[in-house]
């Protein structure tokens, strides 16, 4: 059935964020797709990433900041983190307490842990309302407000869907139009219920399904980041499955974060940043190519349960990792023009950088101000 299949978050990206530039790719935020397994099966790359010293502006004087990195498989991904401070021992630590944080909100948070409270809900669709830690609570609080704020682009009951798509190398699977129809309906976040009061929460119908894989690791980044501020450390950049976390700077100037090329192991712009989150959902990353060269890739229109068509790549900067999780996956859905309409309204006015099915470039103003491209532009597109 397929040509080729290719996942591709490669280790070139987690190393060049753990040198202190990341390069955004698309996290498997934006399920449906297989589920995640413990390793990666990238190949190594053959070149090296960007480097954290490659092309500092030339206003920007060269300074030698002491960072200290360390890294941890969590949430079937690697999590890096990149720490300003001159004691490695202490920063070791506080960054061990980070990645036990997210592991942690990993065996709440996620539907693929049997006795996580999200997996309790969906036992219960159609039944009594479950009542949820704080933590699942503001998760799914913060999912149905993104839900609502871009009409379903981002939903949190997509997980319906789950096992119709297949895209592990050897297993694709697209599915029929009469398996789409038969479980779409059972796709909607105004049957997802959630009581303040009671902090319960209840899915309408049997059947329905939750999945956080959408916005629980912005989550999880925005938790990491609080724990290392209060113990010392707020100069920091995390990276996480195509999500980078960032406060403070790096000595005298800014992290450094880059936008990947869609469709080439290169980087094609970069952008200065602190303080927020940024977060890049792409059509590269679960993916394969049939025989007749369509590309399927795991991010979900939920109005026809088929791939999204109109983007191949969104960068959300957000204020929350939250945020900026779930408003990549809804840009890519909405499609530019939709995309840059909505923005303005959503909650902390997020920028963005979208990059179209011809590989034209739409930008929000803030990011246009911010963002430096590496390649020349021909007509607004970025080059193959």
């Amino acid at each position: 059935m397929s040509r080729a299949s290719c996942p591709r978050v490669s280790l070139r990206v987690a190393l060049a964020c753990a040198m202190g530039m990341s390069i955004g790719c698309s996290g498997g935020a934006e399920e449906p797709h297989e589920r995640p397994r413990a390793s990666h099966d990238e190949p190594t790359p053959t070149t090296e990433g960007p480097r954290q010293d490659e092309a500092p502006p030339a206003t920007a004087a060269r300074q030698d900041v002491p960072l200290v990195r360390a890294e941890r498989g969590l949430m079937s991904t690697v999590y890096q983190i990149s720490v300003v401070g001159d004691d490695e021992a202490a920063a070791q630590t506080a960054m061990g307490h980070a990645f036990d944080e997210i592991e942690r909100l990993e065996t709440v948070l996620s539907e693929w842990q049997e006795g996580s409270e999200v997996s309790r809900v969906n036992a219960a669709a159609g039944g009594a309302p479950v009542h949820v830690g704080p933590e699942t609570f503001a998760v799914l609080e913060a999912g149905l407000r993104i839900s609502q704020a871009t009409d379903g682009a981002f939903d949190l009951t997509w997980a319906a869907l789950r096992g119709l798509y297949l895209f592990q190398r050897g297993q694709e699977r697209v599915p029929t139009d009469a398996e789409i129809a038969e479980r779409l309906p059972l796709v909607g976040y105004r049957d997802l219920v959630i009581d303040a009061g009671a902090q319960t929460v209840s899915l309408r119908r049997a059947g329905m399904a939750i999945g956080t894989g959408g916005i629980a690791k912005g989550y999880a980044l925005d938790r990491a980041g609080e724990l290392l501020i209060r113990e010392g450390y707020p100069n920091f950049m995390i990276f996480g499955g195509g999500q980078v976390q960032l406060h403070g700077r790096r000595g005298e100037r800014l992290w450094r974060v880059g936008i990947q090329h869609p469709r080439r192991d290169d980087y094609v712009a970069y952008f200065d940043a602190t303080d927020g989150s940024i977060s890049t959902s792409g059509d590269y990353e679960h993916y394969f190519i049939d025989d007749q060269g369509r590309r399927w890739h795991h991010i979900i229109d939920l109005r026809t349960g088929r791939p999204a068509a109109d983007t191949v790549q969104v960068t959300v900067l957000a204020a929350r990792g939250v945020d900026a999780d779930a408003y990549s996956t809804a840009c890519f859905v909405m499609g530019p023009a939709r995309c840059l309409e909505v923005l303005p309204t959503l909650e902390g006015h997020p920028e963005a950088i979208i990059i179209d099915r011809d590989l034209r470039v739409h930008m929000t103003p803030g990011a246009r101000e911010r963002v430096t491209f590496r390649v020349p532009l021909d007509d607004g597109r970025i080059p193959l």
